[in-house]
């Protein structure tokens, strides 16, 4: 934390379109840093998709230097084969992370929408155009990257203003 305020991270995985989200807040204030969807190949082999979704996210971390990162928490798809390609990403997503030194916490999918929408059924575009409002955005971010964007405002809105003493939670657990 700085006294510009603390910037965050936020992963939304997904192998074909992988989103990322950069959010500032100095006080109560959240302000749009950047955002935007690494889009891969959906044909190609998964390990060329996730070489490329890692150098994509490396250039995100060196350009944007965020103190922490928020990534959406396993769920588990209609099928193994899309819960397995997820759970690669969202390892990509952790790798990059762990190996920049950044604290890393996840957030369930309905936990997200909870915070942004106040419905944890709310569907992409609800979220999308939330973000919107809440950012101050003159347009809505495609959806992978609205998605990315609700996670950072989530772990901001959870985590503790200076001063005071509030649990965070950290990767793999639920708080």
């Amino acid at each position: 934390m700085t006294s510009q305020g603390i910037t965050v991270l936020g992963l939304d995985p997904g192998t074909r379109h992988f989103g990322w989200g950069v959010v500032c807040r100095v006080g109560t204030r959240m302000t749009h840093v950047a955002h935007g969807v690494v889009s891969v190949e959906g044909k190609g082999p998964l390990g060329e998709r996730l070489v490329a979704i890692e150098s994509a996210l490396v250039d995100v971390l060196a350009k944007f230097v965020p103190l922490e990162v928020s990534i959406e928490s396993m769920f588990y798809a209609k099928d193994a084969s899309s819960s397995s390609k997820l759970a690669h990403a969202r390892g990509v997503g952790l790798l990059v992370a762990s190996r920049a030194g950044l604290a890393v916490f996840e957030y369930p999918p309905a936990r997200v929408k909870q915070t942004v929408v106040g419905s944890g059924r709310a569907d992409k575009a609800q979220v999308a155009h939330m973000i919107r409002v809440m950012l101050g955005l003159a347009a809505t971010p495609p959806a992978d990257a609205a998605d990315a964007l609700a996670i950072a405002v989530t772990h901001l809105q959870g985590r503790a203003l200076p001063g005071t003493r509030a649990p965070i939670s950290r990767a793999g657990v639920d708080r």
